[in-house]
């Protein structure tokens, strides 16, 4: 996926107006209205979106959930509470950008639809990705990935990771030998008349290192509980020196264990593909680390876990759609495009990330009004996908919204962003789990499932993956 451009006014204008998103921005320069004033919360509008949103954001954990918290948060229904917060200061401050204080200084919260689309198409070097609280995150679990870059070295990374994740294409170039893992290790899912969330995390665990590593990964619980350690220390952003310091310690050993197993990786996995790829040959080689990328990889590719484990309750608690797979699971196609509608309809009602943040490069203009670079935005995009002014059936299941034409580029659904920040491994995730999905449905029905999911009433906000336990009937 290349970056996004600027586009000029005349592209902004029909751009929005073909959407039907009002574009505020085209009168905000005439000579007769007065200059829009920037809209901040009040004290106690601050204190709510903290206590219901960014804190709650925090405790659950952004790079390893906490289980325990995210039942708790289940339980009490915490994402009503953020969604009620976030309608509230569209309501109070007419869908105008709100300044707010976050964890860490003042926060733009984007929540009318013209800035959403404005925020997807500005440049990765306007709108950067490595604002504050996510580098200090992300400079212990991937210190080289594209997140963590900036300038010509992140352009010249992105390029890496769209080549080798094949961002362009729905359908891998190692998509056999990725199906014939996922054939070769699924057995161990349909062994019974149930199925639980810690044995699909282990299943996936295998899997996803035999695709980056390489099939003598497979087995590597040690270099798996490293990674597990650096993650959870990544959930403090650094705010822990010392455990901070052992987790660098720790990132180095798990480096030196990854280059290893490039080293003598099968061809069609994705650190044989970045240690071949020709920038990996360069001058600039060392300074690029392509192998490096693969600890994002390794980390985007485990969620495949929780999301066909979501995948699958849903299906149990909508049997008509389950059945209307019977022929495509059947068939064994390679692009799997209903399934994967499923898939990506899961990933709309319960994202991997439910919130996007950036921070500006230059000065930019939100509803009128100039920020001053450094400024952090904020997209909630979970509260878009879910709106119900803007999405039909927002809390239902309803996989065929993404079958009709153009659904890839909506921005009211963005489980993998848009524009130049777009995730370059979407195709591959979604496949993943449409694959992995339909080996389990292959000779199976998923007859039930608990949590208890209802399919007339409103999805909850939150679906806790560790809780989830199928029951399977062979067909």
């Amino acid at each position: 996926m290349t970056e996004a451009v600027a586009r000029s006014g005349a592209a902004d204008e029909n751009t929005t107006a073909a959407a039907g998103i009002p574009d505020r921005a085209a009168d905000s320069g005439s000579a007769s209205l007065p200059v829009p004033r920037p809209a901040r919360a009040g004290r106690a509008e601050t204190v709510r979106f903290a206590a219901t949103h960014t804190l709650q954001a925090f405790v659950r954990g952004a790079f390893h959930l906490r289980p325990r918290v995210v039942a708790a948060q289940a339980a009490l229904g915490q994402q009503g509470w953020s969604a009620a917060t976030l309608r509230a200061m569209r309501a109070r401050h007419g869908g105008a950008p709100v300044e707010v204080r976050g964890l860490s200084g003042p926060l733009l919260v984007l929540l009318d639809q013209a800035d959403v689309r404005r925020f997807y198409e500005l440049p990765v070097r306007t709108l950067a990705m490595d604002a504050p609280d996510k580098y200090r995150a992300l400079s212990l679990l991937e210190p080289t990935g594209v997140i963590c870059s900036h300038g010509d070295t992140r352009e010249e990374r992105r390029r890496v990771n769209d080549e080798v994740l094949a961002a362009d294409r729905p359908v891998h170039p190692s998509c056999e030998e990725f199906r014939a893992v996922i054939a070769q290790e699924a057995p161990a899912l349909i062994q019974g008349s149930e199925l639980d969330f810690p044995l699909l995390r282990r299943t996936v665990a295998r899997i996803v290192r035999r695709m980056v590593l390489g099939d003598a990964a497979a087995g590597d619980e040690e270099l798996a509980r490293w990674l597990l350690a650096i993650r959870e220390e990544s959930n403090w952003m650094r705010m822990r020196r010392g455990r901070a310091a052992a987790a660098e310690a720790l990132y180095r050993k798990a480096a030196a264990r990854v280059e290893e197993y490039a080293a003598r990786a099968e061809p069609h996995t994705l650190t044989a593909l970045a240690r071949n790829h020709p920038a990996a040959k360069g001058p600039g080689a060392a300074a690029l680390d392509a192998v490096g990328q693969a600890h994002h990889w390794l980390l985007a590719l485990d969620a495949v876990g929780p999301i066909v484990a979501r995948t699958l309750l849903l299906l149990a608690a909508h049997p008509a759609e389950q059945e209307a797979l019977r022929t495509e699971v059947d068939g064994g196609g390679a692009e799997l495009p209903r399934l994967r509608a499923c898939v990506e309809e899961t990933l709309r009602l319960f994202p991997v990330v439910p919130d996007l943040l950036r921070v500006t490069r230059a000065e930019t203009e939100w509803g009128g009004v100039h920020y001053p670079a450094g400024t952090a935005v904020l997209v909630p995009a979970l509260f878009h996908q879910r709106d119900p002014e803007h999405v039909p059936a927002a809390h239902q299941f309803v996989p065929a919204r993404w079958l009709r034409s153009g659904a890839a580029q909506d921005i009211r659904m963005a489980p993998f962003s848009h524009g130049g920040g777009r995730c370059p491994g979407e195709h591959l995730g979604v496949l993943t789990a449409a694959v992995l999905t339909a080996a389990v449905l292959r000779g199976h029905r998923v007859t039930g499932g608990r949590p208890a999911v209802d399919p007339c009433r409103p999805l909850p906000g939150i679906l806790p993956s560790a809780a989830i336990r199928l029951t399977l009937a062979l067909r």
